[in-house]
């Protein structure tokens, strides 16, 4: 079976190791960074254009894979709702001493409440544990998407991407 983002939609584990957009692990630990999960070369430059610090570059051409720097990287999440791909979630290792926290673009109704118990998922919405929603909030200069922020357990922040509402908790 073929792997990969253009035969399934779901990055595969090569792909996202070659991928210049992810921060190392000891940058998450340090706090909140973007990570990027472009992993096609199109004309597309809305992050760069977002980003406060420069920390996000296409090096000269609008179709390259956007290079994060990670240590010019703030982790504003100015870039993850203007992602048109919704390939931008913020991650910070050091939300707690037990738990992360992830943000991450979110397109659907009805918009989870804060204090939300819900499960989080991988990028191929398989389960990967309990979450809370800590945050919902949309940039004002992007209309439709919005970003939340979950609280998971450390071990879990780096396969989390989005997450699933229990039924009858919407």
């Amino acid at each position: 079976m073929l792997k990969g983002v253009l035969y399934s939609g779901i990055p595969s584990r090569e792909e996202l190791q070659n991928c210049s957009g992810i921060p190392s692990t000891e940058r998450m630990k340090k706090g909140r960074v973007a990570n990027i999960e472009c992993l096609q070369c199109i004309p597309c430059n809305p992050c760069e254009s977002a980003c406060p610090t420069g920390a996000i570059q296409l090096n000269g051409r609008i179709s390259n894979m956007p290079v994060l720097d990670e240590d010019k990287c703030i982790g504003c999440g100015k870039c993850i709702a203007r992602c048109p791909g919704l390939a931008i979630t913020v991650i910070n290792a050091a939300y707690t001493d037990s738990s992360a926290s992830l943000d991450f673009p979110y397109e659907y109704l009805p918009l989870p409440e804060v204090g939300t118990e819900v499960m989080a998922v991988d990028r191929a919405g398989q389960i990967v544990g309990p979450a809370l929603v800590r945050a919902v909030y949309q940039d004002p200069e992007v209309s439709g998407t919005h970003v939340i922020r979950i609280e998971a357990a450390k071990t879990i922040i780096e396969q989390a991407r989005a997450i699933r509402i229990p039924a009858g908790k919407e």
